[in-house]
């Protein structure tokens, strides 16, 4: 174990440091948790589902079970420094989850507070946005950037802004709620409240509604109209087969999702724009529309300049990646030795 050095060289076990902190990935369905060392190394890890979990007091008693577990399975709860939790519509000023669009708990929960009341651990709460762009920088390919967004596509769509050497936060800690920007006035509704949200075009469940809406559209045949429950994933693999409306759904869906990039670029002037999620994982058929409609209306004085790329980390470890760079950024709090 490394050590800082102290003017009295006998007393240097008393400030030992602690090389391990744990990541948390708080998603619409399940919860990753898995710690990690100075290096990004995943030294294990864990997860459970969400779907019982409707009151937060009786989640944060399960996730915290899982901390401890984890943590005394491998060297004991002394060895972590401290916790770093990813979630959507999460406050990293706040500390709190606050009016969660895609999760149960309604209003606001102080999720930092009552983790750290539970474990005795320093606790660092954070936009899922906001720790997948830490996790691109520290091990990514946002890595030497100082100027970048990244783009989450999912459940819902997230976003972060990484300016001069910095997360544009925002006055309240909401800054770079992207996917709800109107993209189409009056048009569909979000579960925001909102219409015409992005999230309700290029989400997962606005991304079924083009699908159902091209096939009511059109009588023309396609593999789509033989499953029972269509995905985002089974209809890129559609497009893989050369369905022609499978095709049309990530055309339009890319088409949309350009438009808005080119919006916020035109205003930001990024180096590169690092799309990740689940979603992006359709590749040149959500990519090759995106690229298209973002080189068609974005500021023509840095057309062709900023790269549109897809996420190299793992999808599966890339959220507790970042959750685990943001768990370094709080100051160390420990019950334990």
């Amino acid at each position: 174990m490394p050590y800082i050095c102290s003017q009295d060289c006998n007393n240097m076990e008393k400030f030992s440091v602690k090389t391990r902190v744990i990541g948390v990935d708080l998603s619409v369905n399940e919860t990753n948790v898995a710690i990690v060392n100075l290096r990004g190394d995943i030294i294990a890890r864990t997860n459970f589902s969400n779907s019982s979990y409707a009151d937060p007091n009786d989640y944060v008693a399960r996730l915290s079970e899982e901390i401890v577990q984890i943590a005394e399975a491998n060297g004991g709860m002394e060895e972590i420094r401290s916790v770093g939790v990813s979630s959507p519509s999460a406050n990293s000023m706040t500390g709190c989850i606050e009016n969660a669009v895609n999760l149960p708990w309604k209003g606001s929960v102080p999720m930092a507070a009552m983790l750290c009341d539970r474990i005795g651990l320093a606790v660092a709460l954070c936009n899922d946005g906001q720790c997948i762009m830490m996790g691109e920088q520290a091990f990514g390919c946002a890595r030497g950037m100082s100027n970048f967004m990244v783009i989450t596509l999912g459940h819902g769509v997230g976003s972060t802004i990484y300016t001069n050497g910095g997360i544009v936060k925002g006055e309240h800690g909401f800054g770079g709620e992207f996917g709800h920007t109107c993209i189409v006035p009056n048009g569909r509704k979000c579960n925001c409240g909102h219409d015409g949200c992005l999230e309700a075009y290029v989400g997962a469940k606005g991304i079924m509604k083009t699908a159902k809406e091209i096939m009511e559209q059109s009588s023309e045949p396609s593999l789509m109209r033989d499953e029972k429950t269509l995905t985002p994933k089974l209809i890129a693999d559609l497009c893989d087969k050369g369905d022609p409306l499978a095709i049309e759904v990530y055309r339009r869906t890319g088409v949309i999702l350009g438009i808005s990039l080119a919006n916020y670029a035109s205003v930001l002037d990024p180096e590169a724009i690092i799309l990740a999620g689940g979603i992006a994982e359709a590749g040149k058929w959500l990519f090759n529309p995106i690229y298209d409609a973002f080189e068609e209306h974005v500021f023509h004085n840095i057309r062709g300049k900023v790269k549109i790329v897809r996420s190299m980390l793992n999808t599966h470890e890339r959220d507790v990646l970042g959750a685990s760079a943001f768990a370094w950024s709080v100051k160390e709090y420990s019950l334990f030795k």
